[in-house]
């Protein structure tokens, strides 16, 4: 969906994702591996830390490189 984001900061590292249609839909992803591929075929990966919010959104916390902004919109795999 979108950066975590802060009044005067972007978190690229962070990425709200939409998984589910509620919180409980949501708890069943965390912990799980995400993996984002570039178009040059490049994977960026991450993990699902938490439940952000009550519609079955959870925060994606990529540790060794941020996201670009070609990822917002893209599906990425849960493994």
């Amino acid at each position: 969906m979108h950066f975590r984001m802060g009044r005067h900061h972007q978190n690229t590292h962070q990425m709200i994702l939409h998984v589910g249609e509620t919180a409980q839909e949501a708890k069943h992803v965390i912990g799980k591996n995400v993996v984002w591929t570039s178009p040059a075929g490049k994977e960026l990966k991450g993990t699902i830390s938490a439940v952000h919010g009550r519609n079955g959104n959870v925060r994606a916390i990529f540790a060794d490189a941020g996201l670009p902004g070609q990822a917002i919109g893209q599906k990425v795999k849960i493994i």
